[in-house]
């Protein structure tokens, strides 16, 4: 008997494999991202939406390659992503997540992973930890997905790399202050522990 996803990732999953074999046959080079990159490295179930990470050149490829296979698209004002509606399953293609790029380095930091049969570059715990961090704001500033992201994870991070990514915003700063002092994540290297 194999493996059946949780009931609220079915549909997100049949949707990450169509826009993943549709990006496969035109030759458009992705990596998968977001909660649903946490959740096939092995962390939290999300029911959220499909990510994808894509280079600026190859967006506007990857949304009529999207548009080709029936799904309904969207051009959002925020200008840092596309869409296209897979039925009710949300795909984002993104192209300039808050403050990382989507260029060599991300993809290069990505691991061949087969997510349910469907083999899939899919984005390093690191990528996946600093562009939930870099996405709260004083709008939406929910710690907790992130911090069941990185307890999860953990071993599969790359602290110093998050560090560098998101240590001087208030909300990176938050973050990896919480996860040290919760043992998510090791104290940076050179810092003093605060006294409690």
């Amino acid at each position: 008997m194999g493996y059946a996803p949780p009931e609220g990732l079915v549909d997100l999953v049949e949707s990450m494999k169509r826009a993943a074999g549709a990006f496969d046959d035109a030759e458009i080079p992705v990596v998968l991202g977001g909660g649903l990159a946490a959740w096939a490295r092995g962390g939290p179930v999300t029911d959220h939406d499909v990510d994808f990470f894509v280079r600026e050149e190859h967006v506007e490829q990857a949304l009529e390659t999207l548009a080709r296979h029936g799904m309904r698209t969207e051009r959002p004002s925020e200008g840092w992503l596309l869409k296209a509606w897979d039925g009710d399953v949300l795909i984002d293609l993104i192209h300039h997540p808050a403050g990382l790029p989507v260029d060599d380095a991300l993809f290069s930091r990505a691991s061949r992973l087969d997510v349910l049969a469907q083999p899939i570059d899919v984005a390093s715990a690191g990528d996946v930890l600093a562009t939930k961090i870099l996405a709260l704001s004083e709008q939406d500033p929910n710690l907790r997905p992130v911090l069941e992201i990185a307890r999860a994870l953990r071993e599969q991070v790359d602290w110093a790399f998050v560090r560098a990514s998101v240590q001087d915003t208030p909300f990176g700063a938050a973050v990896l202050t919480l996860a040290e002092r919760l043992d998510i994540a090791p104290e940076a290297v050179g810092t003093t522990p605060v006294a409690v």
